[in-house]
């Protein structure tokens, strides 16, 4: 082969940027997605209408979403035919084990009451009154109100759980589409949220769904730069989980380093005004109901799936100041995230840090519930968009979530047939190094930008809205170091060294270079900015 004909075949890199309307498959650059795309005839070709026919990957993505809810609502079958309804570990031997069929009497719904408002019949000391947040409180309302009365207790629970998983695969699409929108040149990249495993095993088990949803959307509206509807959705998935708040850091020390003031108004704003909102009717109605949530979560003591249980379980007694030692832990995290942010070469992506703060905040808390992995599956997906990495993370989690199904069915059960106590806790490490193995790869991309697949096209952070391209305004540690060095190169004939070197005696200092009268022009200008008036 001639050297003129590997040129023609290797395909040009980008001269300055992405080229416009283009769309990114994942085949052509990742070896998992090509090697994956052979089961359908191997990577599209140059004559594949991608986005073109009625089948855009928005349509695609939902009807992929649908069928894998769909697959997981068949796995819950040995559980809704009898298992949830027999005393024992039935439900954790199959792995079909869900709380919205339990919650149906024993929150009251079975009853007509209404949540925050009537206390639970035969409660007592935290758990008085419903302990979720508001709209996730809301979302079971409704759903009891769909759910058909009459008959036998166990078929209103049945139809609970069935209305509840259509609800909550609504809000899955609802996801996955909010993800294909939110880095338009990257709609596949959604695929992963859409076959994920722990999509499938999970997103029945309780009301997470809704939560990640409107977090979904959020980033979507932020992408677009409408920061005052991505701070409306923050606050409203903040008013059905409480981990959505964690996404505000991120944005406060990015929108810090890019001087965006006041786009970080509009969304405080918006976020604030919402969970009040939301919040304010049923704390003016009954402050301890709504309380419920905060004080059950604050006395909360070691619980499964946590860091926390592996050690109080080994030490076999439990850790006093729990609550000290996670907030220690967090404050340090988010300090140290934020000096990331701040003193990185390049400006992190939004979905970089939100990625890792919320995954912070998996790590240390006081309980991981098999469901959880679904808070970080989308920020995954956008912080780190590389098929390899997602499935070594996605093989930890399901793995952990069939170990404490068989841990509970080992503990449950009158023959003890399942995962003991150290097995339970391998399954646990193996979930936390899971985790922290993407929290590192994350990191590395943003340290060593030129790893990052989003930015391989010469991008900025296509999902980072206001702040995508915008200049930094303020920076620390090496971004600093880094930034001086390149405005002494700027305007220093021989380079930035070369410029501090004193002047030889009885010669006068060389002008920088395009101002004269020796006024020396800032960084923004020397790259390009425009004149300084």
């Amino acid at each position: 082969m001639t050297s003129s004909t590997r040129d023609e075949e290797a395909p040009a890199p980008p001269v300055s940027g992405p080229q416009v309307n283009t769309v990114v498959v994942p085949a052509d650059e990742d070896p998992v997605a090509a090697a994956g795309s052979e089961v359908i005839g191997g990577p599209p070709g140059r004559r594949a209408l991608l986005g073109v026919s009625w089948w855009i990957p928005a349509r695609f993505l939902a009807l992929v979403v649908i069928v894998v809810s769909v697959l997981g609502m068949a796995q819950k079958l040995p559980c809704y035919n009898a298992a949830w309804f027999q005393p024992g570990s039935p439900q954790y031997v199959h792995g079909c084990y869900s709380d919205i069929p339990h919650l149906f009497s024993g929150r009251g719904f079975s009853a007509g009451l209404h949540p925050y408002v009537d206390r639970i019949p035969g409660s007592t000391g935290d758990l008085q009154f419903l302990e979720y947040p508001v709209l996730t409180g809301l979302f079971m309302q409704i759903s009891a109100w769909l759910t058909p009365g009459g008959g036998a207790l166990q078929d209103q629970e049945r139809w609970f759980w069935t209305i509840n998983a259509g609800l909550l695969m609504a809000c899955a699409v609802v996801a996955v589409v909010a993800l294909s929108r939110t880095h338009r040149r990257r709609p596949w990249d959604a695929l992963m949220f859409a076959l994920a495993p722990t999509l499938l095993l999970n997103a029945t088990v309780n009301w997470d769904l809704l939560a990640v949803a409107l977090t979904a959307v959020a980033l979507a509206w932020w992408s677009g730069s409408r920061p005052v509807w991505a701070g409306v959705f923050i606050g409203l998935a903040t008013a059905a989980k409480l981990y959505p708040v964690l996404l505000l850091g991120p944005l406060l020390v990015l929108c810090w380093r890019a001087g965006r003031w006041r786009d970080l108004r509009a969304l405080l704003g918006g976020a604030v005004l919402t969970w009040l909102l939301v919040n304010l009717p049923i704390m003016m109605a009954n402050w301890q109901g709504w309380s419920t949530f905060y004080v059950f979560s604050k006395h909360r003591t070691e619980d499964y799936g946590s860091l926390w249980l592996v050690l109080m379980q080994n030490r076999g007694a439990g850790l006093a100041n729990l609550d000290t030692f996670i907030a220690i832990l967090m404050v340090l995290s988010c300090a140290g995230i934020a000096w990331l942010a701040l003193s990185a070469p390049r400006r992190p992506r939004v979905a970089q840090l939100a990625f890792l703060v919320v995954a912070a905040f998996v790590v240390f808390n006081k309980v991981y519930s098999p469901q959880y992995v679904l808070w970080l599956l989308p920020l995954a997906v956008l912080a780190r968009p590389r098929w390899r990495d997602i499935l070594i993370w996605q093989a930890c989690e399901v793995l952990y979530t069939l170990g404490i199904w068989s841990h509970l069915g080992f503990v449950t059960g009158p023959k003890q047939h399942g995962l003991g106590e150290s097995w339970y806790h391998f399954a646990i490490v193996l979930h936390l190094l899971g985790t922290l193995y993407l929290v590192g790869v994350v990191v590395r991309d943003i340290l060593l930008p030129d790893r990052d697949p989003v930015r391989w096209d010469g991008s900025d952070d296509p999902a980072g809205g206001v702040l995508d391209g915008a200049p930094d305004a303020f920076v620390l540690g090496t971004a600093r170091r880094l930034r001086e060095e390149e405005s002494y190169a700027g305007y220093a004939p021989a380079g930035a060294e070369g410029w501090l070197d004193e002047p030889p005696a009885g010669e006068p200092a060389a002008e920088p270079a395009g101002k004269p009268g020796g006024e020396v022009r800032d960084a923004e200008e020397v790259r390009g900015a425009g004149p300084v008036v």
